[in-house]
């Protein structure tokens, strides 16, 4: 018996049945929305986790999911089918952007009305690079003046998996090289495996909370000066992506800013946000 036959006594198929209760439960409780075309990605990416359970069928596994109360085989279903494959400076023009335009602004702003406060959301934030990267940019921009601000950044995510690695802060060289040599030196580890560690006081400034954006009702108190949900959206058809809009918008500060991925876009004639550049909107 060779490999094939192997594989192919554990490799369980999906039915059309199966298929239909797992999309419709993926795209009701995180938001992906997956067609027809997607379906051999479910049936390959879900064999782990079924061998794992020892489930022998889709369906038990369809019943395991909505019977689990804890939301941690949620969870691992959100990063098994959502690519979370992103590395410092991705879009680096928004990080540009965020410093040449976006942070003057907030800074005027605080001197006239002596609040130094900024907040900014990270919504989908992956692995962490966004978030350590936004911090790094407010601490060169601000220099010695960064503490007196209420600063910091709170990254979200669906996938414990994601968020796990994030706060770890860990990552191989090729996710870093994009970042110029003095960042390196100043905001990582160079570990002795060849990989780089966030250093603390960047790590202590990011908040990491599992968050899934699909929740009916946003909890926080006060709106958010900047909002980075970039390549997130790309998974969600246009009635989920229209709904989330509103909510960020809602939770944008006047002047705010959204920032969202550069193969993404937002219907012009039904949001809110205006448009300023490609990927990038404003509360005004």
């Amino acid at each position: 018996m060779d490999i094939k036959e192997i594989r192919s006594l554990d490799f369980v198929e999906v039915t059309d049945e199966e298929f239909k209760l797992i999309r419709d439960l993926i795209y009701k409780n995180i938001g992906i929305n997956l067609t027809e075309e997607k379906r051999s990605l479910v049936n390959g990416r879900l064999q782990k986790i079924l061998r794992k359970l020892n489930f022998k069928t889709f369906k038990e596994y369809y019943h395991f999911l909505i019977n689990d109360k804890s939301g941690e085989a949620l969870s691992e279903l959100a990063n098994v089918i959502s690519t979370n494959h992103t590395f410092f400076g991705r879009e680096i023009d928004h990080f540009e952007y965020f410093v040449d335009i976006v942070l003057p602004e907030i800074e005027a702003r605080a001197k006239k009305t002596n609040n130094f406060d900024i907040r900014v959301w990270s919504a989908g934030c992956s692995s962490g690079e966004e978030p350590y990267t936004l911090v790094m940019l407010m601490m060169e921009y601000f220099g010695k003046d960064y503490n007196k601000w209420k600063a910091g950044v709170l990254a979200t995510d669906i996938s414990l998996n994601a968020l796990e690695k994030a706060k770890k802060g860990i990552y191989p060289d090729e996710r870093v090289q994009p970042l110029p040599d003095i960042f390196k030196k100043k905001y990582f580890n160079h570990l002795p495996s060849g990989e780089w560690e966030i250093i603390d006081v960047i790590k202590r400034e990011v908040t990491f909370r599992r968050f899934n954006l699909m929740n009916e009702k946003f909890p926080f108190k006060s709106p958010f000066d900047v909002i980075f949900c970039r390549n997130v959206m790309i998974y969600f058809d246009e009635p989920t992506r229209e709904r989330l809009v509103d909510k960020f918008y809602q939770f944008t500060a006047p002047n705010g800013y959204l920032f969202i991925g550069h193969s993404e876009t937002l219907n012009r004639a039904k949001t809110k946000y205006l448009y300023l550049k490609p990927a990038v909107y404003k509360k005004a």
